[in-house]
């Protein structure tokens, strides 16, 4: 089984650097089962993603609940102080579980204005134990901004679109500046455009490795978080092997340059659920 590096959160404890992303469509239980088996141990849901159960049953099937770092997300129908906590409670209901290693908000949905009330509920949460860390997904550095500014209290994580064609160096600079870790969602880039750039295949072929695991190694050495999606073995497999070698600081700024700016992905003032 693969060893995974962990980074260490600002409230305390650690995430794994490498972990299972899943959607609605690539969510099996024995997806999720044969990531574990493995050696992930971060496994990322959401309520969105309608997959919480099969996630739950493939956890029960070889690895013991300590053992998984376990995060889920929260629609904008639970945007408020208590409507947060009975997100918690539908959450761990399908995952059959007593707490949440990481339970984020989705998405801010500005348009509606309550993305402040849900964090609160989220802090609450929290003091109380019933998660470890807390988090949020696709926010900008406004609404990060917006949150410290209010609470007082720093998400442990921001899950993003991020990848060398969406490098967001503003708002990966202002995590790093607040302790904020960068988790990557489609690290390896949407479509297969990224997998088949010329600069990352050079890369890859220099080291005979895959497109994905020299796209997967700039995110671990620029301190991220990534959480690729697969439902293939043999991939599932690769791109976790990325621990034993290192890419070079000219190669990390050849990938970086291939950055495509913001409007190459998701506008999350404009998008939500």
């Amino acid at each position: 089984m693969m060893e995974v590096s962990k980074l260490p959160l600002i409230h305390g404890g650690t995430i794994p650097q490498i972990g299972l992303g899943t959607t609605h469509t690539i969510a099996t239980e024995q997806n999720v089962a044969d990531a574990i088996g493995l050696g992930y141990r971060l496994l990322d849901t959401a309520e969105n993603y309608q997959n919480e159960v099969g996630v739950a049953r493939a956890i029960k099937r070889g690895v013991d609940r300590e053992d998984i770092f376990l995060t889920s997300k929260f629609n904008v129908a639970w945007h408020g102080v208590e409507l947060a906590k009975d997100a918690w409670r539908e959450s761990v209901k399908r995952l059959d579980v007593g707490y949440l290693d990481l339970f984020m908000i989705h998405w801010p949905n500005p348009g509606q204005d309550r993305y402040v009330d849900a964090w609160r509920g989220l802090i609450q949460l929290r003091e109380e134990g019933l998660v470890r860390s807390i988090g949020v997904s696709n926010f900008k550095v406004a609404h990060l901004q917006r949150l410290i500014d209010e609470t007082g209290f720093v998400p442990d994580v921001n899950q993003v679109q991020c990848s060398p064609y969406m490098v967001r160096s503003e708002q990966t600079a202002f995590h790093a500046e607040h302790g904020i870790i960068t988790e990557a969602w489609s690290p390896l880039g949407r479509g297969g455009e990224l997998l088949a750039d010329r600069v990352v295949v050079k890369i890859a072929e220099g080291f005979g490795r895959t497109p994905a695991q020299v796209v997967l190694r700039w995110h671990l050495q620029l301190g991220h978080v990534a959480i690729p999606r697969s439902s293939s073995l043999e991939r599932l497999r690769e791109n976790l092997d990325v621990f034993d070698f290192e890419l070079s600081d000219e190669q990390i700024a050849e990938l970086s340059a291939l950055d495509q700016g913001l409007a190459a992905g998701v506008d999350s003032d404009k998008t939500g659920h």
